[in-house]
């Protein structure tokens, strides 16, 4: 049977559109296989679909899953898809796919037997790590409008996965995150929701310099831990795999004196 490939935008709602649209077309979901973005080869005997997202019907597709599978698998659905592994697709559909069928619901990232759901389970797991990483790992700084600034440069795309939780401990807050490899800004007004910004509406974003204030207390923060460190008992092993670089270049107290 001729197999479908579905071009899929790279995000929540452009998997999650083409999930919708094989179950409203009922395609042969033995014969679907989902394509992150265009790609040079083209497969022989294949028919490309591409699929816009549409937010209507990734919406439906997101309450099918909560109350089908729960909201820790949603979770971990969503961690699949800020990993920058381009079969990405392909792992979150198989798994709805199979949840749906065999009535797994939450069980299903379990059935590791199953390939694409244990390529599933290693994308969230990956991702889900570097999240709680950067729990402890991100730094805010204070910006001369009060506003506070923190700035990442992590492996997957999950800067929209930690906003809701800095946005839980300092609803009062002024923040904006800053991923600096893919050119994202999430910002949070006080009491407010959070707004991502990208393409021209990043382009044209400014921040202001960093409050004196601030200045001071990193120079202080950096002598400190100068200070209190015991040159006998340096071990930069232990430190890097305790703490890897890709973060350490992002965090105020790594900085040199």
């Amino acid at each position: 049977m001729e197999e479908k490939i579905l071009i899929c935008e790279d995000s929540l709602e452009g998997i999650f559109t083409a999930v919708y649209q094989v179950y409203a077309w009922k395609l042969d979901k033995d014969h679907v296989v989902f394509q992150i973005g265009e790609e040079g080869n083209l497969r022989l005997f294949a028919e490309y679909i591409t699929v816009a997202p549409e937010v209507e019907k990734a919406e439906k597709v997101i309450s099918t899953i909560i109350r089908k599978m729960g909201e820790e698998v949603y979770w971990d659905i969503c961690c699949m898809l800020a990993s920058r592994d381009p079969e990405k697709g392909q792992a979150v559909f198989r798994t709805i796919v199979t949840a749906l069928k065999t009535g797994q619901g939450r069980e299903v990232l379990s059935n590791v037997k199953e390939p694409y759901i244990q390529k599933a389970f290693e994308l969230a797991r990956n991702v889900n790590c570097e999240v709680h990483h950067l729990y402890g790992f991100l730094r805010f700084a204070e910006l001369e409008n009060g506003m506070l600034y923190a700035k990442i440069g992590p492996k997957n795309n999950v800067v929209t996965l930690l906003a809701p939780h800095f946005a839980d401990r300092f609803p009062l807050e002024n923040f904006v995150i800053h991923d600096v490899v893919r050119r994202i800004f999430v910002l949070h007004p006080a009491k407010k929701g959070c707004i991502v910004v990208t393409g021209r509406e990043y382009d044209a974003f400014q921040l202001p310099g960093e409050s004196e204030e601030e200045m001071y207390f990193q120079a202080l923060f950096v002598e400190f831990c100068h200070t209190i460190a015991i040159k006998e008992r340096e071990n930069l092993t232990l430190q890097r795999n305790m703490l890897p670089l890709r973060f350490q270049e992002f965090m105020v107290e790594m900085g040199k004196k």
